[in-house]
């Protein structure tokens, strides 16, 4: 600085980088010319356009800025030590995060609420017994004029809410074998074609980016902006922090060039397409995320220099901009009915289906927007239909009758969340990647594939914060905040009068330090208690939830009041939790602690243990500095376990014998995975966990003779091969192991869920097991898991299929 004649300040673009510039320009104190530089992209020509237009420091974008910082600061600062002290340490509240927490868990109290009806419908295939494609589907609409109850024909509490005719099981059948009677007459008694028009979607904004990069790519919001940036920074993208979906003439100029090229000029709009932000508190000062340069690089231009994750971003990011200046597409709905009837009783029944066309690509020759989940898919089917003609005589070659349940709201997924808060103007998009990852790093949510499901401990913080602090989280007040700090950055609200307003109360405000202060002297236990039935009782605790019961004191695990623990299992979801669930895992054998022997060694008792993670056995040494303790076998009973098993399992690890090669001891163990062997650094895979005690030196040699698979496990043969995985870019295969099935792609394994089926799965659900298995283990695409420094900490042996304390 000494040398310079001048200073340029070229930080990010938006309110974090113009505060950044503010504070260095505070500890640099430059005496020479300060300029600030503004750029969306890193290429030789933004910057040098941004050194020609410099302009001074943006001091209200930098109070805005600190206001969000301070207004959060106070926010966790004033509610979390009230949730450490009426619920649990650890625990933390946020101006954005516990409206995102309160959503997630609204959505789950909806499915616990939510009663499933049953109904059937009947569909048939009709044939018109001509050339070609001459089969079609169609379902049963009406019959007698009464249309038959669908999914949509019920509100959430099971309750049909509209006049239909609900067929059940016996009706269904019988009616279906009353149209399949051959002397019935079928004609198609109309159809009709809509045509319409789709509109391509805009340019990806940072919230959009997200919603689409999680439906097409099961990117989460955290890695979708990590790519991103990593993406902007080498000069492939423009800045990824966004609330405009607008682009510059220049990258109009580009992507109506490019779509010309690729996909012909018909397919171009016939004048640029513009588009301005929908979403509340849009920054239109910004452009969308689109490919940098003023022409785009093709993502096959990229493909010697971006791999996995962010060559299959960046060609979203190319493609989305690309359509997004290419023409409406044109397609046409054809609906038919057919009249079936009169059946022998003299009703007449009516049939319906539909099929959609594309009449002209437009747009979607480049590419097509996914969707969220609905509810009741399966009840607006499509059909490819043949043509048909009104009087046309069909016949039906086959009918069936189908039971359906109707189907709760779904869960949120990353996406679908991030949609929810820009919605209704809570936070900033900016922001959404950091609310996704704290929500589940801090233990509120978790997630289940793709959705999200919210952890017991969300439940209690989000009723005590609607009860204490309903008006600071309400959505409409979250919202309204974020207008007021967007007229703060604009110079329209003083900050200080703001924050004075906020904290202490005034205006519309009720102040957050006397409502902190005003909370009233509740119950912990109360607060922490959710009633499930008349005599069992949901509590969230110290070590996380339990359920809590009060019977007879005589009662296996009671004490003299009369009051059980029984745990919940950690993959039960809340909305699974229903009475007669709990009631189950109430009634289901007690085990409780007791005292199976004396160890002939020591002489100290041997004591069996039921922890939080399930039964243990402890060797009961006062003075050791760290007790020695096993986990049961997953195939060992509690109930039976004996003196004589728990010292063979307090004996591992077994010294099978030593390696003649390197003479390393070869020992066999259970470890969080399974049984194995080691030696040295060199573990594998036993087949079952009596090989621990069983196996002999030999088989054991043997073993380690055999290929090692996956840096960890022997190899197994395939039993599917799915394709190669569009992330790892691996070939990914099922096989069967020590847990049963999994899917593997060589560098990471992911457990195949019990209740799916191998032969059933689609490649898509293949690749999405494995990319949440890496999502979980924090790992790239085509990266394997590090092998763990071993750390000695303990002798405890972990059971398989245990989990860490949290």
């Amino acid at each position: 600085m000494k040398d310079a004649d001048e200073v340029f300040l070229a930080t990010d673009e938006d309110r974090e980088g113009e505060a950044i510039a503010w504070h260095l320009l505070q500890v640099l104190k430059p005496k020479v010319p300060v300029k600030r530089m503004v750029f969306h992209e890193i290429t030789k020509e933004a910057i040098q356009g941004a050194l020609d237009h410099t302009r001074p420091l943006d001091e209200d974008l930098v109070q805005a800025q600190e206001t969000r910082r301070i207004v959060d600061r106070l926010f966790g600062y004033e509610i979390s030590p009230v949730l450490w002290r009426k619920i649990n340490r650890g625990l933390s509240a946020g101006r954005v995060q516990s409206p995102a927490v309160r959503l997630v868990v609204e959505r789950e109290r909806e499915r616990m609420a939510f009663v499933s009806a049953a109904y059937y419908d009947v569909k048939a295939t009709f044939d018109t017994e001509k050339t070609g494609d001459n089969e079609f589907e169609a379902k049963l609409l009406s019959v007698d004029g009464k249309r038959i109850a669908t999914g949509d024909s019920f509100n959430d509490l099971g309750q049909l809410t509209a006049d239909v005719m609900l067929l059940d099981k016996e009706a269904a059948f019988t009616l279906a074998g009353a149209i399949s009677n051959p002397a019935v007459k079928v004609v198609v008694t109309s159809v009709e074609a809509k045509p319409s028009t789709r509109r391509p979607a805009a340019p990806f904004t940072t919230s959009t980016l997200q919603q689409e990069a999680s439906r097409k790519l099961r990117m989460s919001a955290k890695q979708t902006m990590d790519t991103a940036q990593s993406l902007y920074q080498d000069g492939h993208i423009t800045y990824m922090r966004t609330d405009s979906p607008t682009l510059s003439s220049q990258a109009i100029a580009a992507a109506r060039k490019q779509a010309a090229e690729m996909f012909g000029s018909e397919l171009v709009a016939d004048s640029p397409r513009v588009y301005t932000g929908k979403s509340k508190n849009a920054q239109e000062a910004h452009e969308a995320i689109r490919p940098a340069g003023e022409e785009f690089k093709r993502p096959s231009e990229l493909a010697s220099v971006l791999h996995g994750r962010a060559l299959e971003l960046y060609d979203l990011i190319w493609k989305r901009t690309v359509a997004s200046q290419m023409q409406d597409a044109k397609v046409s709905t054809t609906t038919v009915r057919i009249a079936v009837g009169p059946l022998a009783d003299g009703r007449t029944a009516e049939f319906t289906a539909s099929g959609t066309v594309i009449t002209f690509k437009g747009f979607l020759a480049a590419y097509e927007e996914s969707q969220d989940e609905t509810r009741n898919a399966e009840d607006n089917e499509e059909a490819k239909l043949p043509n048909l003609e009104v009087g046309q005589a069909v016949k039906i070659s086959n009918i069936y009758a189908k039971d359906h349940q109707t189907s709760p709201p779904p869960r949120y997924t990353e996406a679908s969340l991030v949609k929810a808060l820009e919605e209704d103007g809570i936070g900033r998009p900016s922001t959404y990647a950091a609310i996704m990852s704290n929500i589940i790093a801090k233990g509120y949510v978790s997630k289940r594939g793709q959705a999200l499901v919210p952890e017991w401990i969300a439940f209690t913080v989000t009723r005590f914060l609607e009860e204490n602090f309903g008006k600071l989280i309400d959505y409409k007040f979250t919202a309204k905040m974020e207008e007021d700090l967007d007229l703060i950055a604009d110079g329209e609200v003083d900050r200080n009068d703001w924050l004075k307003n906020f904290y202490f109360g005034g205006g519309d405000m009720v102040g957050l330090q006397p409502t902190a202060e005003n909370i009233l002297d509740q119950d912990p236990r109360a607060i922490n208690s959710m009633s499930i039935t008349d005599t069992i009782t949901l509590r969230t605790g110290q070590y996380g939830p339990y359920l809590e019961v009060f019977g007879a004191p005589d009662v296996d695990g009671a004490d003299e009041n009369g009051r059980r623990i029984v745990n919940i299992p950690e993959e039960l979801a809340p909305d699974e939790l229903t009475p007669t669930k709990a009631q189950e895992l109430v009634d289901a054998p007690v085990v409780t602690d007791r005292v199976l022997g004396v160890d002939p060694e020591s002489g100290h008792n041997i004591l069996f243990k039921v922890g939080r993670f399930g039964p243990y056995i402890v060797l009961d040494d006062e003075k050791a500095a760290k007790l020695k303790t096993a986990s049961l076998f997953k195939t060992m009973d509690p109930h039976t376990l004996d003196l004589e098993t728990a010292l063979k399992l307090l004996s591992l690890p077994r010294v099978v014998g030593v390696d003649p090669e390197s003479g390393s001891d070869i020992t066999a163990q259970n470890g969080k995975f399974g049984p194995y062997l080691r030696k040295g650094t060199d573990s594998r895979t036993l087949s079952s966990e009596d090989q621990i005690f069983s196996l002999t030196l030999e088989e054991a040699l043997e073993i380690y003779t055999q290929p090692k698979y996956g840096g960890r496990r022997t190899a197994a043969t395939p039993l599917r091969e799915f394709g190669e995985d569009p992330e790892s870019k691996g070939m990914v295969y099922a096989k069967t192991g020590q847990f049963g099935a999994y899917v593997t792609d060589s560098f990471v394994n992911a457990t195949v869920p019990k209740e799916e089926s191998l032969e059933e799965m689609a490649p898509d659900r293949a690749f999405e097991l494995l990319a949440i298995r890496r999502e979980k283990l924090g790992l790239e695409p085509g990266q394997a898991p590090a092998k763990a420094k071993k750390v000695r900490t303990a002798t405890r042996v972990v059971k398989a299929g245990s989990r860490k304390k949290k």
